[in-house]
C-alpha cells in the first residue's frame, strides 16, 4: 500500500509532467523538484521508483537515457489530471483543495 507521501509525489510528477512543452523531464531533474517544491528528499532511485509504478498503472513512458529515465506524461496520466479517470495510487488532484 502506497504512504501519503508517495501519492502525493506521483500527483506532483505527473503535474509537473503535464507543464513542460514537450511532457517529459528525467528523473533526475525530477528529483530536485520534489525537493526544492515539496522537501521530499529521496535519491534519484526512489524517483524512478515512482516513475515505475505510473508507467505500470499507464499514467506514463519511460526512456532510458544513459543513466536517468525519462518519464513522459500518457493520455491516461492527463485523464487523472482532469478527474475524468482515478489511478489507484495517485493522490485525486482535487483531494489537496
Amino acid at each position: 500500500m502506497a504512504t501519503l507521501m508517495e501519492e502525493e509525489a506521483r500527483l506532483a510528477i505527473l503535474k509537473e509532467l503535464a507543464k513542460e512543452d514537450n511532457n517529459a523531464i528525467s528523473s533526475a531533474r525530477m528529483q530536485i523538484y520534489l525537493l526544492t517544491q515539496l522537501l521530499i528528499d529521496k535519491p534519484r532511485e526512489w524517483v524512478e521508483a515512482q516513475y515505475t509504478f505510473l508507467k505500470d498503472m499507464g499514467a506514463v513512458t519511460i526512456v532510458q537515457a544513459d543513466t536517468v529515465k525519462i518519464a513522459r506524461l500518457s493520455q491516461r496520466g492527463s485523464m487523472h489530471l482532469q478527474n475524468l479517470i482515478s489511478i489507484p495510487g495517485v493522490l485525486c488532484p482535487t483531494a489537496r483543495g
